[in-house]
């Protein structure tokens, strides 16, 4: 390890007197996606509803077509 922290690395974790921690449920929504992912959840299902239609489609047809 450097020794660029060496001076902080053991001190202890700071607890603000002034401000109340904040609960896992808010600290959780800071890493939410961001607005470049937006649609990506609709595409993937949008995705997984084609392959699945595709999927019955082929199973029909085997069953048709006893192959």
């Amino acid at each position: 390890m450097s020794d660029n922290y060496a001076d902080i690395i053991n001190l202890p974790h700071h607890v603000s007197k002034r401000h109340r921690q904040m609960p896992l449920t808010e600290r959780a929504a800071q890493f939410a996606p961001f607005a470049a992912l937006e649609g990506h959840s609709a595409a993937v299902s949008s995705t997984a509803q084609r392959v699945s239609l595709q999927v019955e489609e082929r199973e029909k047809l085997h069953a048709v077509c006893d192959c």
